[in-house]
């Protein structure tokens, strides 16, 4: 069971990324967040409710509050980031978010082994190298790294956090309603905000209603594979679940490169690719 439901998760995961980063080239990454979970907040509200989900409220939420509140700035850093792209190295650089469960870990006492430090190598070469020669005179792609890496930080932080908020099926249900409800509250006042300074919210020729299952394909394909890799920790040792749930960038990049006809250069190919390896080595040390 917890080989199936990590397989998911990156199965998820790498769709809802590529999704994403093609709505975001077209419309603002604010609007692409609101939009897409509000709708993921509306449908896990109607499963609250038929699954009586309500019953399992406790102090225990405030971990999916946070987490609903930091989810929106990981999420958004990202859609920017793989709007810059490439996508084949923006996605693989965000798994060093599970840095964030190794660092919290070694906060509370542990001790890393030397696989554990060998990843933190790999994964920091990775990142010098997936920049490549393009850094140098190149501010976009400066941004796509840096916004990636705060994406990363914030997606190690949602996890910590989601996993503390429920401990069952129906909890877990509500907890990703109340996570996705502060997200729709945190970038909502953050595009108002904006649209108050005087950015527009939706493209010129404005919203399509015919975008809208796409935006929707994103939502509910997030808090899917939040779900899901909740459901695979438990149920198995998490280190399994962490490996297989990293595999994510690889749907991503595939998905780019068979959609996009992407191609990376060596050395970005090369960091991009250690940069996995690295949180790989994180995550079974």
């Amino acid at each position: 069971m917890t080989a199936l439901f990590a397989l998911a998760t990156s199965l998820l995961w790498g769709l809802a990324d590529f999704g994403g980063g093609l709505l975001t080239r077209r419309t603002p990454a604010l609007t692409v967040v609101v939009v897409s979970q509000s709708i993921a907040a509306a449908v896990l509200g109607v499963i609250v409710l038929a699954t009586g989900g309500w019953s399992e409220a406790g102090p225990r939420l405030w971990y999916a509050v946070a987490a609903g509140v930091v989810g929106p700035v990981a999420l958004l850093s990202f859609y920017k980031a793989l709007a810059l792209g490439p996508m084949g190295v923006v996605s693989p650089l965000a798994t060093l978010s599970v840095a964030v469960p190794v660092s919290v870990g070694l906060f509370l006492g542990e001790r890393p082994g030397l696989v554990q430090v060998a990843g933190i190598a790999v994964a920091v070469l990775g990142v010098v190298l997936a920049g490549g020669p393009q850094l140098r005179g190149a501010p976009v792609q400066r941004r796509a790294v840096l916004l990636t890496l705060v994406a990363a930080l914030g997606f190690g932080t949602v996890f910590v956090l989601i996993t503390e908020a429920s401990t069952t099926v129906t909890g877990l249900f509500l907890a990703l309603f109340v996570q996705r409800v502060a997200n729709v509250v945190t970038g909502g006042a953050a595009l108002y905000v904006v649209v108050r300074r005087g950015t527009p919210a939706l493209p010129e020729a404005g919203l399509p209603w015919t975008s809208l299952p796409a935006f929707a394909f994103v939502g509910l394909a997030d808090v899917a594979a939040n779900g899901t890799y909740a459901v695979a920790a438990q149920h198995g040792p998490v280190t399994v679940a962490a490996v297989l749930a990293s595999l994510y960038p690889v749907v991503t990049a595939l998905a780019a490169r068979g959609f996009l006809r992407e191609r990376l250069r060596a050395i970005q190919a090369a960091g991009a690719g250690l940069a996995l390896v690295g949180t790989l080595l994180l995550a079974t040390g």
